[in-house]
């Protein structure tokens, strides 16, 4: 085995100003955009599959490579998970001999950090000695048939009426919120932090995937002004990363939070945007010569997702791990390979409805096309239950109902479903509400909705005790008149 070097003796190797003596040391012998070849002297420097490999660029600056295959003889291929402008053919490379590990102590608290746990937020260094390998095997818990039934999931209420009212979350459940450009995703991800980490005993950790860097800064200075950075770890891999930093983003993300879930800590964590991680797996896959599938995703698309989604699970007895994730739909479309292969996972499906969002109904959750396995009446209660299957039902009935209105009115129509549209265009209007993290644009106040009052304003609706006032009394208000 490889005795350990001391880093300041690996710069002087890289930079050609010692010899390598005992160091697993290899050259470049190829460079395509982030793929990079190289070739070791000993079959026994060879480093194994997703080992790191380390270079220096022309500037002297640090690369990090991940191999991904072995080509025969003692060449392999890696892909960069840093910027590979100025490298060299020819420049040494040194065998690690250990994959990517991620910086997981309470320093991070408060700090934005990349895929290698290097701080990207201008705040100074990081002094934590705690590292974890960040590609792990999901944990396996074995099967307790005294508890066959589980634990009683405990309601984690959110503030946003429409999701606690019809998709009630649970502590340790995955909710995914899908949508396509401009339906409002990140702003529901943005709310969630706000109204649930304000309320949370637990810690916090936000992943940003392969997304505007403008979009990270704004959460930071939100959490920042609401004094809410001791609580929350945030990990950034955005857009202009090369796709393998997009990809084991996630997989940083995760390992923070199972490492505080490991210390009884109840864990929120957020992904945005899940999508542009199969998006960076597509781009290894291309770039690694692998035959696509139909669609033109990567061949391993199932397997990748599940590897991290099962990752994603709270400690049986202990802390809960909670996740929410933004997932783009790409041009609208959710039977979209990358979309089934995330929602299969979840436990909530909240679709975003482009044609809500562009009437100026926020959240545009449509409820037709969403789905939450937490609405049972042993989780929420039988009053809570029936009044959300009720709604559902008003819904649907609101919608058949509504292209026949547009075309004879709503004289034509019997009296009995005058009163259903009616109502269900009341319950339409009050499940929007305005949101705190977009005051500025809508200048309304938003606030915490607690779910008993909805509750209470919702029967009320059904019940018929509004049906003399108008629908748009109902719309971006935080409770009934």
């Amino acid at each position: 085995m490889q005795k350990k070097i001391p880093q300041e003796v690996i710069d002087k190797i890289l930079a050609g100003l010692a010899e390598p003596g005992d160091a697993a040391i290899g050259k470049i012998i190829g460079v395509r955009g982030p793929v990079v070849d190289v070739r070791f002297d000993a079959i026994t420097d060879i480093p194994a599959l997703y080992d790191v490999v380390e270079t220096r660029n022309f500037e002297g600056k640090r690369v990090v490579l991940q191999v991904a295959e072995h080509m025969g003889g003692n060449d392999v291929r890696c892909i960069s998970l840093s910027d590979t402008l100025f490298l060299q053919l020819g420049q040494r490379c040194y065998n690690t001999r250990q994959p990517v590990r991620v910086r997981v102590g309470n320093e991070l608290f408060g700090r934005i950090i990349n895929v290698f746990g290097e701080p990207v937020d201008q705040l100074g260094p990081l002094d934590g000695n705690d590292w974890r390998i960040i590609r792990r095997p999901p944990r396996f818990d074995p099967f307790n048939t005294a508890t066959k039934f589980g634990e009683k999931a405990e309601v984690l209420v959110c503030g946003i009426k429409f999701i606690d009212m019809v998709f009630p979350m649970t502590k340790g459940s995955k909710t995914g919120i899908l949508g396509g450009a401009g339906c409002g995703k990140s702003v529901v991800i943005l709310e969630l932090i706000n109204n649930i980490v304000k309320q949370h005993d637990g810690c916090c950790v936000f992943t940003g995937i392969g997304e505007r860097i403008r979009e990270g800064y704004d959460l930071f200075e939100e959490l920042k002004e609401a004094k809410l950075l001791d609580k929350v770890k945030l990990v950034f891999g955005q857009m202009n990363e090369p796709p393998g930093a997009r990809y084991e983003c996630v997989n940083t993300g995760i390992t923070l939070a199972e490492n505080l879930a490991e210390q009884n800590k109840d864990v929120l964590l957020f992904l945005d945007n899940v999508f542009r991680f199969i998006q960076g797996g597509q781009e290894i896959s291309t770039l690694l010569g692998r035959v696509p599938g139909e669609s033109g995703y990567q061949p391993t698309l199932s397997s990748e997702v599940n590897s991290v989604e099962e990752r994603i699970r709270s400690i049986p007895g202990g802390a809960s791990v909670t996740s929410y994730q933004a997932v783009y739909v790409p041009a609208d479309d959710m039977t979209d390979p990358s979309v089934v292969a995330i929602f299969s996972c979840l436990d909530t499906v909240l679709a975003l409805s482009r044609d809500l969002a562009q009437k100026g109904f926020f959240p545009a959750i449509d409820p037709l096309r969403s789905s939450c396995s937490n609405l049972d009446p042993r989780i929420i209660g039988q009053r809570h239950y029936d009044l959300a299957q009720k709604m559902i039902s008003m819904f649907a009935k609101y919608k058949s109902l509504q292209r026949i209105v547009q075309v004879v009115g709503l004289e034509e129509i019997p009296k009995e479903d005058q009163i259903d549209y009616k109502r269900g265009e009341k319950l339409i209007n009050f499940m929007t509400q305005p949101f705190a993290v977009a005051e500025a644009f809508t200048g309304k106040k938003g606030m915490f909705i607690p779910v008993e009052d909805t509750v209470e304003d919702c029967g009320k609706i059904i019940g018929g005790e509004y049906d003399k006032m108008k629908s748009a009394d109902f719309y971006l208000i935080n409770r009934a008149p």
